[in-house]
């Protein structure tokens, strides 16, 4: 099939893409900046911000299925910046599936979406979104996810979304380095009684995921219109997790701890400081992070195993090894 990938040279983007390839369908990648590895795997690739709606819209061209898998992330930044690079360039994805025909569109969404601070042990999609939003990501996603829903049926045009929890692997730009750069530098500590259990995804499998999701997108499919949970299906310690891959880079196991009361009053100051000083970096703190550290999040995936058959095929024990192998720096 004629794919299109939104943020196909990211993390997710880039497995996703890859394992188009690797199956024979031809692929289109929207990204930002040069990728080499797309070059490399013989993909057209279309050089655009996703806020550039003429652009977006003309790359759903000729495509019959898009993978919206771009965006931002942080806990850094105005509303303007996350509404303009989640909700708005969603709504352009959705606009140029409408403007050409596409008839499949798979969103990534986050489990962020549902969280209001509280844990979340073994809930389903039936939980709903929350009252209150300790951030803007989370907001921005919900937003655009529920646009997508919404847009389900609509001049023929399937959509599904999914929720991948904390992706992993090699190639990680993001969570790993952020992880790794703290624990050097002595500023990781452990938030919490460092009991708490949460879900992960190995990459590979949750790029898998988007490609079983789009494939049982067809008329009367029950994955039409429906969000998911992708996960490894099994919780680990979020603090032994931690402390193991920070094994793997020679770093010695978190030693410092912060109470979850404690940390939530500075990510309330942190978070206050930079609004009132304009500041647009990441703080080293704010509540969204302090509960998300603090609390148990988990999820049931029965609804990805039934409607699309996903099976998280690369066990957290293997993607430790292929990770390791990766290298760490």
């Amino acid at each position: 099939m004629n794919a299109l990938v939104t943020g196909g040279g990211g993390f997710l983007g880039l497995y996703v893409v890859e394992q188009l390839v690797e199956r024979g369908d031809r692929v289109r990648a929207i990204c930002r900046r040069n990728c080499p590895r797309l070059d490399e795997l013989g993909v057209e690739t279309v050089r655009a911000d996703l806020r550039d709606r003429p652009t977006v819209v003309e790359a759903c061209r000729g495509v019959d299925v898009v993978f919206h898998v771009g965006g931002v992330t942080g806990f850094g930044g105005t509303w303007k910046h996350f509404f303009d690079n989640n909700t708005l360039a969603t709504r352009h994805v959705v606009e140029g599936c409408l403007a050409h025909g596409v008839r499949r569109l798979v969103y990534t969404s986050s489990p962020s979406v549902t969280f209001d601070g509280r844990s979340q042990e073994g809930v389903d999609e039936s939980v709903p979104y929350p009252r209150r939003w300790l951030c803007h990501y989370p907001h921005s996603k919900a937003l655009a996810e529920q646009h997508v829903l919404a847009s389900n049926g609509k001049e023929g045009l399937l959509t599904c979304s999914l929720r991948p929890h904390l992706i992993w692997g090699p190639r990680d730009r993001h969570l790993i380095p952020r992880l790794l750069a703290d624990a050097r530098t002595g500023r990781l500590r452990r938030v919490g009684n460092g009991k708490n259990m949460i879900d992960t995804v190995y990459v590979e499998n949750a790029a898998s995921a988007h490609l079983l999701a789009a494939d049982a997108l067809t008329p009367g499919s029950p994955a039409a219109g429906r969000a998911y949970f992708i996960s490894q299906g099994e919780p680990v310690n979020c603090w032994r997790w931690i402390d193991e891959i920070l094994a793997l880079a020679g770093l010695p196991p978190v030693r410092k701890s912060i109470s979850a009361r404690a940390a939530w009053i500075s990510g309330l100051f942190y978070e206050t400081y930079y609004r009132l000083f304009r500041r647009r970096d990441e703080p080293p703190m704010c509540r969204f992070l302090a509960a998300q550290l603090s609390t148990s999040h988990y999820f049931d995936i029965t609804r990805a195993r039934e409607d699309f058959g996903y099976r998280p095929t690369i066990s957290t024990a293997e993607g430790m090894r292929r990770l390791a192998a990766a290298g760490l720096s």
